[in-house]
């Protein structure tokens, strides 16, 4: 938009560079060990990539339809099935979209408006508040502190007002690999029971839970499914973060008020990878494997750092951990983050810049989504600081 004088008039101006973009191009500068942004750095499966390249042979290089491809829709409800128990219409309630963060955009901008108020919890993934706000709608803030990052429900119920129109909640949570318990999701559902507040539930991580715990998906709660739009992620699962394919389990009400923007946004996403990963999910251990696979990485790492000054925190869920570096420096995490590129030769993440108030715990975001040698490689370099 621009004002009579031709300046531009920003719908986001205290939108600056991602820390995920700023950390990577300090880690590509300075030949740092990159342990900052949420990808691996090993191979995705063979099987996968030899059934996308099948479709792309076969002819399946079109456009998609507008909800996603009908064996992928299939093979997610049978997903949901396996998984939780709760079963979704194909055609009405189940939708194919380019990646998890068009999903969370698409699904705010479908309910959100002029005047609307969305609670979020932070430290939160720094997509969500920037899709509130160039919607019209007003962020409210819940600060979740180290090293539990536990929610407060009686805080959050005196922060519903008429306004309130969603509540965005992430489990397991990025970035501190902490999980909502069956606790948390009662007291969500009662919070939200008889109300038009919409649940934007964002489970990407839904297959990476640690120490025997348990992932409690929305979609167990018979009151909360019926408002929530549920963001799950293949990238994620499937260690293919570049195919950019996610989708949205939600109630057919708010599935055709999700489809109008959808159709709008992106109207599809990639046609022969949906049918691959259609296949690829007919094989469940390709998903319920993961957590294994995952936590082996993450004690790899955390035995390696034992002997570290660092402070390792819980880790339930995610590929992240997070460090403390309390006992080695009082520096801002930012400040801290970016001597540890230019000095020591590794990228990590600080925690601050996940929440609006740039909070500075002296936490550090670590992605161990890695092979074994980088993640020895890391773990020698911060052994040695």
């Amino acid at each position: 938009m621009l004002d009579f004088s031709g300046h531009i008039i920003s719908k986001l101006p205290n939108a600056g560079t991602s820390i995920f973009a700023v950390m990577s191009k300090l880690a590509a500068e300075h030949g740092a060990i990159n342990l900052s942004q949420g990808f691996p750095d090993f191979p995705i499966s063979p099987k996968l990539i030899a059934r996308v390249n099948h479709y792309m042979k076969k002819g399946f290089n079109q456009y998609a339809p507008m909800p996603g491809v009908k064996p992928l829709r299939e093979a997610i409800a049978a997903k949901a099935r396996q998984t939780y128990g709760v079963s979704y219409d194909v055609d009405s309630e189940i939708t194919v979209t380019a990646g998890a963060t068009q999903a969370i955009y698409t699904a705010i901008s479908a309910f959100v408006k002029d005047g609307d108020e969305v609670i979020i919890f932070e430290p939160a993934y720094d997509s969500y508040a920037p899709a509130v706000k160039v919607n019209g709608g007003t962020v409210k803030y819940v600060e979740l502190k180290a090293p539990l990052f536990k929610i407060n429900w009686d805080e959050v119920k005196k922060m519903v007002s008429s306004n309130t129109r969603m509540i965005i909640i992430n489990s397991p949570h990025n970035p501190s690999g902490s999980l909502l318990e069956t606790n948390d999701l009662n007291s969500l559902d009662a919070l939200t029971r008889n109300t038009d507040i919409i649940v934007l539930s964002d489970e990407v991580y839904e297959h990476m839970v640690y120490d025997g715990k348990t992932h409690h998906s929305v979609c167990a709660w018979p009151e909360l499914v019926k408002r929530s739009l549920v963001i799950g992620s293949f990238g994620k699962t499937f260690h293919a973060t570049g195919w950019k394919t996610g989708f949205v389990l939600a109630p057919e009400r708010l599935t055709v008020e999700f489809r109008k923007l959808h159709q709008f946004t992106v109207f599809a996403s990639n046609t022969p990878i949906q049918y691959a990963i259609a296949d690829f999910l007919g094989d469940e251990a390709n998903y319920l494997g993961i957590s294994d696979f995952y936590q082996a990485k993450r004690d790899f790492f955390d035995e390696k750092i034992k002997a570290s000054r660092f402070e390792v925190l819980p880790s339930y869920g995610t590929y992240f951990q997070l460090l403390s570096y309390k006992n080695i420096s009082k520096e801002t995490e930012l400040d801290f983050a970016k001597k540890l590129v230019s000095e020591h030769g590794i990228a990590l993440i600080p925690v601050s810049p996940f929440y609006s108030k740039q909070t500075n715990q002296q936490l550090l975001r670590v992605c161990f989504a890695k092979q074994e040698e980088t993640l020895t490689k890391a773990a020698e370099v911060l052994c040695r600081i």
